[in-house]
Protein backbone atom coordinates (compact mmCIF):
# COMPACT_ATOMS: atom_id res chain seq x y z
CA UNK A 1 0.00 0.00 0.00
CA UNK A 2 1.34 3.64 -1.08
CA UNK A 3 1.95 6.20 2.03
CA UNK A 4 -0.36 8.68 1.66
CA UNK A 5 0.48 12.44 2.01
CA UNK A 6 3.00 13.31 4.45
CA UNK A 7 1.33 16.02 5.67
CA UNK A 8 -1.98 14.42 5.53
CA UNK A 9 -0.86 11.62 7.61
CA UNK A 10 0.74 14.56 10.44
CA UNK A 11 -2.57 16.36 10.00
CA UNK A 12 -4.08 13.38 11.31
CA UNK A 13 -1.71 12.81 14.04
CA UNK A 14 -2.46 16.41 15.22
CA UNK A 15 -6.13 15.54 15.04
CA UNK A 16 -5.63 12.61 16.85
CA UNK A 17 -3.58 14.03 19.65
CA UNK A 18 -6.47 16.66 20.22
CA UNK A 19 -9.15 14.50 20.29
CA UNK A 20 -7.38 12.59 23.20
CA UNK A 21 -6.07 15.61 24.99
CA UNK A 22 -10.06 16.82 25.10
CA UNK A 23 -10.93 13.26 26.80
CA UNK A 24 -10.02 11.41 30.19
CA UNK A 25 -6.34 10.35 30.59
CA UNK A 26 -7.52 7.04 30.16
CA UNK A 27 -10.25 7.44 26.87
CA UNK A 28 -9.60 6.08 23.67
CA UNK A 29 -10.58 7.06 20.73
CA UNK A 30 -11.79 5.10 17.42
CA UNK A 31 -9.72 6.30 13.94
CA UNK A 32 -13.60 6.96 12.58
CA UNK A 33 -13.61 9.79 15.20
CA UNK A 34 -10.40 11.29 13.71
CA UNK A 35 -11.37 10.88 10.41
CA UNK A 36 -14.44 12.84 10.69
CA UNK A 37 -13.01 15.22 13.00
CA UNK A 38 -10.57 15.82 10.04
CA UNK A 39 -12.63 15.47 6.84
CA UNK A 40 -13.48 18.71 5.54
CA UNK A 41 -17.11 17.45 3.99
CA UNK A 42 -20.25 16.88 5.50
CA UNK A 43 -20.88 13.53 3.38
CA UNK A 44 -19.43 10.39 3.32
CA UNK A 45 -15.82 11.60 2.41
CA UNK A 46 -14.14 11.11 5.83
CA UNK A 47 -14.27 7.22 4.95
CA UNK A 48 -11.25 7.57 2.39
CA UNK A 49 -9.14 8.48 5.55
CA UNK A 50 -9.42 5.80 7.22
CA UNK A 51 -6.74 3.68 6.16
CA UNK A 52 -4.52 7.38 6.52
CA UNK A 53 -5.45 7.44 10.28
CA UNK A 54 -4.55 4.33 10.75
CA UNK A 55 -1.17 5.01 9.73
CA UNK A 56 -1.26 8.30 11.14
CA UNK A 57 -2.29 6.34 14.71
CA UNK A 58 1.06 3.61 13.80
CA UNK A 59 3.26 6.49 13.44
CA UNK A 60 2.41 7.66 16.81
CA UNK A 61 2.63 4.79 18.38
CA UNK A 62 6.24 4.19 17.09
CA UNK A 63 7.14 7.40 18.51
CA UNK A 64 5.50 6.07 22.02
CA UNK A 65 2.78 8.71 22.38
CA UNK A 66 0.09 6.59 21.97
CA UNK A 67 -1.00 2.64 22.53
CA UNK A 68 -3.49 0.92 19.52
CA UNK A 69 -5.73 -1.31 21.21
CA UNK A 70 -7.64 -4.01 20.39
CA UNK A 71 -10.49 -5.38 22.88
CA UNK A 72 -8.64 -3.31 25.17
CA UNK A 73 -5.37 -4.48 24.60
CA UNK A 74 -2.12 -2.83 23.37
CA UNK A 75 -1.04 -4.35 19.90
CA UNK A 76 2.05 -3.72 18.11
CA UNK A 77 0.96 -5.82 14.74
CA UNK A 78 0.31 -2.49 12.46
CA UNK A 79 -1.08 -5.17 9.85
CA UNK A 80 -3.42 -6.49 12.49
CA UNK A 81 -6.82 -7.01 11.19
CA UNK A 82 -9.88 -5.64 12.67
CA UNK A 83 -11.31 -2.40 14.83
CA UNK A 84 -9.05 -0.61 16.97
CA UNK A 85 -8.83 2.00 19.19
CA UNK A 86 -6.34 4.72 20.25
CA UNK A 87 -5.49 5.99 23.80
CA UNK A 88 -2.74 8.45 25.12
CA UNK A 89 -0.16 5.54 26.19
CA UNK A 90 0.08 5.23 30.19
CA UNK A 91 2.36 7.31 32.12
CA UNK A 92 4.89 5.06 34.16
Amino acid sequence: MAEPDPHLIHHLEQVIMHLLNRRAATASICPSEAAREAYEGDDEGWRALMEPTRQAAWHLAAAGKVQVTQSGHPITDSNTPGPIRIRRTPSP
